[in-house]
């Protein structure tokens, strides 16, 4: 389909400079732009490749001036980033969506599925499993005994989602992700070994969450591994049993969570953040990549980086000098040699 850009602005509440009749079919990275795309610039510092780039289309943040002239048509918005993404998102929307249970999958009686479902070849549901309406299960799923997955809810290829946990609506599983394993509980034996403690919980999952590829949410010892509304989950995340994690927090690839850990509201980990066990994050704190916090956070919206974690602008000044170790351990060789030198000179004048 084709738009033209006094329709996409007027989706948009956007402001036109340039042709409003120009027609757009599909989209296009802005340094790669070609006439019949539409790009966007939100980063100025890649705002050179709007002078290059031949997209018919581009949105811009609102207070964005160009230094020269501009091919492309511009349509200035409060923010181009989040105008694109409810660009992609309606028409991501307007794709027909596939419906229907695959005869190679296995849904067992007891098993209630909803109107308009979707269950790919291969697919095991299990007793006393619910299925929200307009949800879809992929390829080789897995839904174990008493599991209910709300609405509209998206599981892709080889997700596995153990007995008695629940996911909310409006949710995406990305492959590979697995909810509701048992949780690393071993208890030390008198004679060195170690014997598993029955991890009997679930994991409960609210609405609009996604959960991105191999990752991975262990099911509670006792009671439930909670992930709140909102949250958005990266590739190769790790969430321990009993972890609560707030709404709408962020958490990027490769970081850990150790159990019965409570994260608060709109907090970011960046990514190989590695959070310990027992622990409470305050609302709104931001972790730099490769943080690790062994200890409560207890300020809101802290910033912080390191390991121990500490405010970013000391581990800024303590970078500084551990770049500079090298010149100092010198320094203070030389420092030595000269107070020795000065304890010969003076134990000479004594005598």
């Amino acid at each position: 389909m084709e738009y033209t850009a006094q329709q996409i602005a007027e989706y948009l509440h956007g402001e036109i400079i340039g042709d409003p009749a120009v027609k757009v079919r599909e989209f296009s990275k802005i340094e790669e732009g070609e006439n019949g795309t539409l790009s966007f610039l939100s980063n100025p510092k890649y705002s050179h490749y709007l002078y290059e780039s031949n997209a018919s289309i581009i949105l811009v943040n609102r207070d964005f001036e160009p230094e020269k002239e501009v091919k492309a048509t511009l349509i200035k918005v409060d923010n181009a980033y989040e105008s694109l993404a409810m660009l992609l998102s309606s028409i991501e929307q307007l794709k027909p969506k596939k419906n229907g249970v695959s005869a190679l999958a296995h849904i067992s009686p007891s098993a209630k599925i909803g109107i308009n479902v979707y269950i790919a070849p291969f697919v095991f549901v299990g007793e006393g499993a619910e299925i929200g309406n307009y949800a879809s299960i992929d390829a080789s799923g897995y839904i174990g005994e008493n599991v209910k997955i709300g609405e509209n809810t998206q599981l892709h290829a080889g997700v596995r989602v153990e007995k008695e946990c629940i996911i909310g609506k409006n949710c995406i599983l990305q492959a590979g992700a697995v909810v509701g394993s048992d949780g690393f509980g071993f208890a030390p034996a008198n004679d060195g070994s170690y014997r598993k403690i029955p991890q009997v919980g679930n994991v409960v999952i609210e609405d609009d969450v996604e959960v991105g590829a191999n990752t991975t949410i262990d099911r509670a010892t006792l009671g439930s591994t909670i992930i709140r509304r909102g949250v958005k989950l990266d590739n190769l995340v790790q969430i321990a049993h009993n972890v609560e994690i707030g709404e709408n927090t962020v958490i990027a690839a490769q970081s850990g969570i150790a159990g019965s850990t409570k994260i608060g509201k709109k907090c970011v980990l960046a990514g190989q953040v590695g959070i310990s066990g027992h622990i409470e994050i305050a609302d709104g704190c931001v972790f730099g990549a490769q943080t690790g916090v062994p200890n409560n956070v207890k300020e809101p919206n802290s910033i912080m980086q390191g390991y121990p974690a500490v405010p970013v602008g000391t581990f800024r000044r303590a970078s500084v000098v551990y770049k500079n170790l090298p010149d100092l351990q010198r320094t203070v060789n030389e420092l030595q040699k000269q107070i020795e030198n000065l304890k010969l000179v003076l134990g000479n004048t004594k005598h």
